[in-house]
């Protein structure tokens, strides 16, 4: 069995970063959307990301995105996969794969089994699912607020294209969560965190060895 990719999300600060890549993490996420107190200033892109190693992807987690924030990211290096986690269509995937050429990823929101459904509308428009928890009414944030949903829906499910899992996960419960749902890649963001946006590097540490013991 494949190891489980870990992907640790929201990461601002080097030490944080390094702590990832320590780890053992595939990839790390670099938060674009304003909103969120995991946002990562444009002023500083090029110093966070140039502190990623190689073999270490960036993801740019952006929310309904425009096409001109899009370039400013990638010009400085601050992404090479787009993670979409806003209300972006198959159509607005595609576009944004086939203008940029990088790996495209779209957050699919999970409430009930019916939601996991809306995966199927990405395939060809987009290269890899991320299920997450689906956050309530009115809320701010799409996401890292620390919700999950009931990770069983996807015993059953057959995701049209590579996926991973997020939402509420950390160094407690991400073993069961690999257990019961297979998932080949896990995201942590919240779970990680000793205050909303700041990142503990010894709960990423505990989270990592959790994952990598699996």
């Amino acid at each position: 069995m494949l190891r489980t990719a870990i992907k640790i999300c929201g990461v601002k600060t080097a030490p944080a970063i390094d702590a990832a890549v320590k780890g053992g993490a595939s990839h790390v996420g670099l938060n674009y959307f304003p909103p969120s107190p995991r946002y990562l200033a444009l002023d500083r892109v090029a110093l966070i990301a140039t502190r990623v190693p190689e073999h270490v992807k960036r993801v740019g987690v952006l929310v309904d995105p425009t096409d001109d924030l899009i370039d400013t990211l990638i010009a400085a290096g601050g992404m090479q996969i787009v993670q979409l986690h806003g209300r972006e269509t198959p159509e607005r995937a595609a576009a944004i794969r086939q203008r940029t050429g990088l790996e495209v990823w779209k957050v699919i929101s999970v409430k009930t089994a019916a939601d996991l459904a809306t995966g199927s509308s990405y395939a060809g428009a987009a290269d890899f699912l991320l299920y997450d928890a689906k956050t309530p009414d009115g809320a701010i944030l799409p996401g890292g607020m620390g919700l999950r949903f009931d990770w069983k829906l996807l015993a059953d499910h057959r995701p049209p294209m590579p996926w991973g899992l997020s939402g509420g996960l950390d160094a407690e419960n991400v073993a069961q969560a690999i257990r019961l749902t297979g998932a080949p890649l896990v995201d942590v963001s919240s779970g990680i965190e000793s205050a909303p946006g700041v990142k503990d590097v010894d709960k990423i540490a505990a989270f990592c060895k959790a994952v990598n013991q699996c």
